[in-house]
């Protein structure tokens, strides 16, 4: 691996040094164990800890198949699919593997006792497999999650509709989360010039999500003068929904849980913010009912921030605690967008403010090739920023992922692999300069939080403050 890191760290190496460079036998990754799937049977959600089931092993090279790349991973991210894969829900990602497996005996590799995870890269291309022309060794890329097979004539009119279309490390193996990834060649894209290793891999799967599901044709189709409520605005999928509204024209709702994510949809530019836990909000009155009082509560709030106008689209990912909601305050005529269901599957609204108001309900899973290339086009011009708060190093991320099961993080955590630290891969110092207090608003702002609580611990009586004070 030290000759890999010396070839990308060397500032005049070319593409016949990465090809002469000797791929290891095995690598550094995080996985899960097969025979560990059910090590939280009985607990709640909540409970199931990332902590004690991601592990960082040694495991060999992969096979470089046709249409396939070997890429030195950088740094990675962790999203929300990390985090179902180490909890083993909503099932365990083993099942995926086994599926894939039987497919084809090239797909076999997948089918593994341990599942090397994660959806995000910034690295540089090692080797190409047959029938690739236009990536080579050396190129700095990104890689998005869509892995497809194209077979069927059903997915050459939008790829997301492939019956062979996975989510790379999440239903695939060989994921991100670790120093060489292996991924098919179609979701390789040129590396944002003017962003670190670990900033560049922090939009990927996130940044393209949104895309479909706000902008593309395919989701809500946003237009300027829309006003789009966005639960969430200040997370890691909201965020990038809060950047694009503003770039686009639209009017942004955002809604947050406290002060710190409101003022940091302040900085973004948003202007109509909604702090649900200062105000109260309480969509279920108990596990079995919602409060449709809350809901008109809700819709009152947002007239009172738009001029009296209802939202055109909503950007739907919490799924069973809001969606109720979200159905009932979309204007007449208007989009309910949805993906994820963080906190539950199971959806429940009232039918009569769909079916008499001609309201939608689209469905958005990631994004086509296409998409994942326009979102990450639109951060490579610097008109889509990253949301990176904090970094860990690869043998942390089982904190990590516990960070953003518990919400306990803002924007986007970003995992170092290769990087030997912070800071490394920028080519193009003008455009980072350029945009970089908005390159640093979600960094700039932990920093800030993470200070105040210092000073609030400091503050308070030893004895108030837990441990061993």
């Amino acid at each position: 691996m030290k000759e890999i890191l010396d070839a990308i760290l060397a500032p005049d190496s070319t593409a016949a040094d990465f090809a002469a460079v000797r791929l290891p036998e095995s690598y550094r990754a995080v996985t899960v164990h097969k025979d560990e799937a059910e090590m939280f049977s009985g607990l709640t959600t909540r409970d199931k800890d990332p902590r004690v089931s991601l592990h960082l092993d040694e495991v060999p090279l992969p096979e470089l198949g046709p249409g396939e790349a070997l890429v030195a991973v950088m740094a990675s991210s962790v999203n929300y699919n990390s985090v179902w894969t180490s909890i083993f829900e909503p099932v365990s990602t083993f099942a995926f593997l086994e599926r894939y497996g039987r497919m084809s005996p090239l797909s076999r590799r997948h089918d593994l006792p341990y599942h090397i995870i994660g959806s995000d890269l910034a690295g540089v291309v090692l080797r190409t497999g047959p029938g690739v022309n236009k990536w080579q060794p050396g190129d700095r890329v990104v890689a998005h999650c869509l892995s497809v097979e194209l077979e069927s004539a059903d997915g050459h009119n939008d790829t997301m509709l492939d019956p062979e279309q996975r989510i790379w490390g999440f239903e695939t193996n060989f994921g991100g989360l670790a120093e060489i990834a292996l991924v098919k060649s179609n979701q390789l894209m040129p590396k944002p010039a003017h962003l670190t290793w670990e900033e560049a891999a922090a939009p990927g799967l996130v940044n393209s999500t949104a895309y479909r599901q706000l902008v593309s044709r395919n989701g809500a189709g946003m237009k300027q003068g829309d006003n789009v409520l966005i639960w969430g605005a200040s997370g890691g999928l909201g965020s990038y929904a809060t950047q694009f509204a503003l770039a686009g024209g639209a009017t942004p709702v955002c809604v947050v849980s406290s002060p710190q994510k409101a003022e940091i949809c302040r900085k973004m530019g948003a202007e109509a913010i909604i702090d649900r836990s200062a105000e109260g909000f309480k969509f279920w009155k108990d596990e079995h009912h919602q409060d449709p009082r809350e809901w008109k509560r809700l819709g009152g709030r947002i007239r009172e921030l738009t001029g009296g106008e209802d939202v055109d689209i909503v950007f739907e990912h919490p799924g069973r605690e809001t969606f109720g909601a979200s159905v009932y305050v979309t204007r007449k005529g208007g989009t309910i967008v949805t993906c994820a269901s963080t906190s539950g599957y199971t959806h429940e609204y009232d039918n009569r403010y769909l079916w008499m108001s001609l309201k939608r309900i689209v469905g958005s899973h990631f994004a086509n090739y296409r998409e994942a290339w326009e979102a990450n086009r639109l951060v490579a011009k610097g008109k889509i920023h990253p949301t990176l708060s904090r970094t860990y190093a690869l043998e942390d991320t089982g904190q990590a992922a516990y960070d953003v099961h518990r919400n306990l993080h803002q924007g986007k955590v970003g995992v170092l692999a290769l990087a030997p630290q912070e800071g490394l891969g920028v080519t193009d110092r003008a455009l980072r300069e350029k945009h970089l207090p908005a390159i640093n608003l979600f960094r700039d702002a932990a920093a800030e939080w993470a200070g105040e609580h210092s000073r609030d611990a400091a503050a308070r009586p030893a004895g108030e403050q837990g441990g061993n004070a």
